[in-house]
C-alpha cells in the first residue's frame, strides 16, 4: 500500500493492506492492527486502542479519494464530521496481529465537473466476519490555490512556528505511559486543560502540516474524558461524536474542556462532552461515551 495513497510518511503507520471496487459507490478493504503500536497502545493490555480504527478510517478515505475519485496529491483534506462505535469483544488482542475487513459506502459525493470536492462515507470494521468498529466520515478536498486564500498567510511563511512546548499532565492521570504521548497542558481552571502540540511527535504529526490535525485533537477529547472521570481502571472509548468547525492553529492557544453529562440510568456509560475554542472561538465538539476495561480480558 503506497503510503503517500493514505497521508502517512512512515510505512509502519500504514493499516490498510489493499482496497477493491464493488460498485459505483461501494469498496471493500483489508487492513491490519498490530499487536502492539508505538502510540495506539493496547488499552488495559487486552484491548486494540479504538483510536487505531478511527485512524484506519480516516486512511479509507484518503485511499478512495486519491485511487478511485481521481482527486491530486496536493490537494488538502478538511475533516469536517467523524463519528465512531466500537465493538469492545471485537477489539481483544489476540496472539497474532488482527486482520480485518472493510466495507465502506460512500455518500452525498460532491464533485465540481469532474473533480471530488467532499464526500460523506460509511464504513464497517470486520474482524473474522464480525463487527469490530462502525463509522462515519465526512470531507472536503480543498485545491492548492484555493487552500493558500482561505489561509492566514503567516502559515505558509519560513517563520511560522507552533507555540512553545507546555509541560504535559502526569501520564497516568490520562491513561498514557509516556509524557511524549500526552496532548493536555494543565490550566488554573477545573477540567480545563490546554492543548499541548509538539509537531516532534513521530505518530501525531507524522509529516509537515500548518494546522494541528484531526486525530490529535481525538486524542485530547479522549485524554480529556480520562482525566474528568473518576475512574481507576482503563477507560476503553465506545462513541464518539466530532465535529471539526475551525482550522485549529498550531501558533495559538487552543483550550480544552470537558464536561460530564448526567446518565439515564445507574449502568449507562460515562458520557462526556470535550470542546476546544481558540480566542473564544470553537474549533471542534467532541461526545465521547466511554465505560472501564474489563481487568481480565479473554483472548480470541
Amino acid at each position: 500500500m503506497p503510503r503517500e495513497l493514505v497521508h502517512r510518511a512512515a510505512v509502519a503507520e500504514v493499516m490498510l493492506t489493499g482496497w477493491q471496487r464493488l460498485g459505483e459507490t461501494r469498496f471493500a478493504m483489508t487492513a491490519q492492527w498490530p499487536r502492539g503500536h508505538s502510540f495506539f497502545t493496547p488499552v488495559d493490555g487486552g484491548h486494540h486502542d479504538p483510536l487505531i480504527a478511527a485512524e484506519t478510517i480516516r486512511q479509507a478515505g484518503a485511499l478512495l479519494a486519491h485511487a478511485e475519485f481521481g482527486v491530486p496529491f496536493g490537494h488538502q483534506f478538511l475533516m469536517e464530521e467523524l463519528t465512531l462505535t466500537v465493538c469492545p469483544d471485537q477489539l481483544r488482542i489476540g496472539r497474532a496481529p488482527a486482520a480485518l475487513d472493510l466495507d465502506i459506502t460512500c455518500k452525498e459525493v460532491k464533485k465540481r465537473g469532474r473533480r471530488l470536492t467532499g464526500m460523506r462515507y460509511e464504513t464497517t470494521v470486520l474482524r473474522e466476519g464480525r463487527p469490530a468498529a462502525q463509522g462515519q466520515i465526512s470531507f472536503s478536498t480543498v485545491a492548492p490555490a484555493v487552500y493558500r486564500r482561505l489561509r492566514p498567510e503567516r502559515v505558509f511563511s519560513a517563520g511560522h512556528c507552533p507555540i512553545p512546548l507546555t509541560a504535559p499532565l502526569a501520564p497516568q492521570s490520562v491513561g498514557r505511559h509516556s509524557p511524549a504521548d500526552v496532548v493536555l497542558s494543565p490550566t488554573s481552571t477545573p477540567n480545563r486543560w490546554q492543548l499541548r502540540i509538539d509537531t516532534r511527535h513521530p505518530v501525531l504529526f507524522d509529516h509537515h502540516v500548518d494546522h494541528v490535525p484531526g486525530m490529535v485533537l481525538l486524542e485530547a477529547a479522549r485524554q480529556a474524558a480520562t482525566a474528568v472521570l473518576p475512574h481507576t481502571s482503563p477507560l476503553l472509548p465506545l462513541t464518539l461524536q466530532c465535529q471539526f468547525t475551525k482550522y485549529t492553529e498550531l501558533d495559538l492557544p487552543c483550550l480544552i474542556d470537558a464536561l460530564p453529562l448526567p446518565k439515564t440510568a445507574p449502568q449507562d456509560p460515562e458520557t462526556v462532552l470535550i470542546t476546544g475554542h481558540q480566542h473564544g472561538e470553537p474549533v471542534f465538539t467532541t461526545t465521547l461515551t466511554t465505560a472501564p476495561t474489563d481487568p481480565h480480558p479473554t483472548q480470541p
